[in-house]
């Protein structure tokens, strides 16, 4: 990785200006991420500040980031369209007690079952997600249209203009001092320079032929609530209409519909785009969403109405519950992991797995969609000189003054800056070196590298993402010891055959140990040494039990020897399939017959 990430030592003036730099942006994001699972912006806001501070606080990664999510807003949309936004506050609250049970089982730790290679493909591939996902900003509302379109002419070069800016600004400061945050001077340095542009081409900037119209040349943050809003309510007005329209058609007079041509109307009434007015109500509601002001949150249960609390609302919630849980576990884990790397220090996963359903119990309650760790944010953090618990929670706490207080003056905050500080991070963020590893890694490594990386970038699930990469390379490295398996035979004085294993003897190698044997041509005296190897699991104890009877059958007798205490209790364990007795000869463990 690059040296973006600067090991430097925790100190109270860089968690807090760190802390101020993630708050300026966790707002676009976690707008973003409401808009995508079906609730007001606020909610997503009010989210990132229970989500931010909880795990700040109690959270087992000091300097990691938390707040409401994409992976998290995924899930939830489909339960709000479904059963109402009212369902939603339960199941955020009943997945922070399944990841508090999980943390406190001590399982955690099964994150160190994720192999380099998996690691390696989730950041590379989370790196272009974040990359793709700034195009986003790029976009402005055609109303003619109707629709969300790319920027061009003049909006679009000024846009790219103060993003490279922003880079710059970034790559170049550290060079001259250090007393700052590279990324906080930015945004604040490009903010005024946006300022200043929009307050000179107030009003007078046009889009193309498409109609597109912009009130500034330089989009805010909240000029992106505006449209996103306008967008959102275009849409539901227009599929209001085509349902009426559906209803209309269904109650015409069929014959008269039959007799008629539909390659009579008018070609300009065929292909004209439906030009939507959108009503008051919907104004409304749009000029409600288009601002991050708010109050205080509130539990929800003050403003919406509880579910029935029965047996068939629980049916509704726990698959969802579930998956939330386990999609921010994977991710708060896997970017701990990540952090530990860049900083070179210890996280607590059992820890964290706490801290994550504290937050989302405590963010349920107050009406919140839920969330987990933030990658670029953290990353954002770290960059900026963020290592201690101080600036998560300063993060948290800015966040909350911006909805409070300050909405006017983070709405003007240029969408430019934003996505040049995230472009920096998605720099800092690739493995570049994974490019050059290519030739020296194991090509089954290189497949599973790119693998997770790929499904990460397409499917845009970093959770699952990770589940198949772990479960793509237990299979390799399964096949690969399966192969390992192998005997060397020799007789002793007494005539007994010794077969020596060499190898692990586990369902995988089941049938390699089967083929090591002959027991019609065998002695009537077999011992099987297991100095070099261990039984693993049930296959294995069902391949000697099977051996054993095979030996019985013809009246031979089959030894056991130098079994590890492990092996021994598995044996001990095996019940109706194997006895395990101690032979006279003090050397040898015998397996006889099946326990009937």
């Amino acid at each position: 990785m690059l040296q973006f990430f600067r090991s430097r030592s925790a100190t109270a003036k860089d968690d807090l200006l760190s802390g101020l730099t993630v708050a300026l942006a966790l707002v676009p994001e976690a707008i973003a991420f409401a808009f995508v699972a079906g609730v007001s912006p606020i909610i997503g806001l009010y989210s990132a500040f229970f989500i931010g501070l909880i795990t700040a606080v109690f959270g087992g990664r000091p300097g990691m980031i938390s707040g409401a999510t994409g992976a998290m807003a995924v899930v939830v949309v489909s339960l709000v369209a479904i059963h109402g936004i009212e369902y939603l506050f339960p199941t955020v609250i009943l997945c922070g007690i399944i990841q508090a049970a999980i943390g406190m089982a001590r399982l955690g730790k099964l994150i160190r079952l994720v192999p380099h290679p998996v690691m390696l493909g989730f950041v590379n591939g989370l790196a272009i997600v974040i990359f793709l996902a700034q195009f986003g900003s790029f976009q402005t509302l055609d109303r003619t249209a109707g629709k969300l379109t790319l920027l061009s002419g003049m909006p679009l070069a000024v846009m790219l203009g103060l993003v490279a800016l922003t880079m710059g600004i970034i790559w170049l400061l550290p060079k001259v001092t250090k007393a700052f945050p590279a990324s906080l001077v930015a945004i604040l340095s490009v903010t005024l320079l946006s300022v200043g542009i929009n307050q000179v081409n107030r009003g007078q900037v046009s889009g193309d032929s498409g109609g597109t119209k912009t009130e500034n040349l330089v989009a805010t943050v909240g000029d992106m609530l505006r449209t996103k809003a306008e967008a959102v309510a275009i849409e539901k007005q227009r599929l209001a209409m085509a349902a009426e329209l559906d209803v209309t058609l269904v109650n015409a007079n069929l014959e008269n519909i039959a007799d008629s041509d539909p390659m009579d109307l008018p070609a300009d009434q065929a292909s004209a785009p439906m030009v939507i007015e959108l009503s008051q109500s919907a104004m409304d509601e749009v000029a409600a969403s288009a601002s991050i002001s708010g109050g205080l949150p509130e539990p929800f249960f003050w403003k919406y109405t509880l579910p029935p609390l029965t047996f068939h609302t629980l049916w509704i919630i726990f698959p969802f519950a579930l998956t939330l849980a386990g999609v921010g576990l994977i991710e708060s884990l896997m970017t701990l992991t990540l952090i530990d790397e860049i900083t070179e220090t210890r996280g607590r996963g059992n820890k964290e797995c706490i801290g994550q359903g504290a937050a989302n119990i405590l963010c349920g309650l107050f009406g919140g969609m839920g969330g987990c760790a933030m990658i670029g944010q953290s990353l954002i953090n770290v960059n900026s000189g963020g290592r201690g618990r101080l600036s998560g929670i300063t993060a948290a706490v800015c966040l909350l003054l911006f909805i409070l207080f300050l909405s006017p003056w983070i709405e003007q905050i240029p969408m430019a800056a934003l996505v040049g500080v995230m472009f920096m991070v998605v720099i800092g963020t690739f493995e570049w070196a994974s490019l050059k590893m290519f030739r020296r890694m194991p090509t089954s490594d290189t497949l599973v590298m790119i693998l997770v990386a790929g499904y990460t970038v397409i499917m845009h699930d970093l959770a699952s993402a990770v589940i198949i990469g772990v479960i793509v390379s237990a299979l390799v490295f399964a096949w690969k010891h399966a192969m390992h398996l192998g005997a060397d035979v020799q007789f002793n004085e007494f005539g007994s055959k010794i077969y020596q294993l060499h190898g692990p003897l586990f369902f995988a190698s089941v049938s390699s140990f089967k083929d090591l044997f002959d027991p019609a041509a065998d002695p009537d005296d077999v011992v099987i040494d297991f100095y070099y190897t261990r039984v693993y699991d049930q296959s294995a104890l069902e391949a000697i039990n099977g051996l054993a009877e095979k030996y019985d059958a013809l009246g031979k007798r089959l030894h056991l020897k130098h079994l590890s205490n492990e092996c021994r209790s598995l044996l001990d364990r095996a019940g109706d399939f194997v006895e395990v007795n101690v032979s006279e000869d003090p050397h040898y463990h015998v397996a006889t017959d099946r326990l009937g």
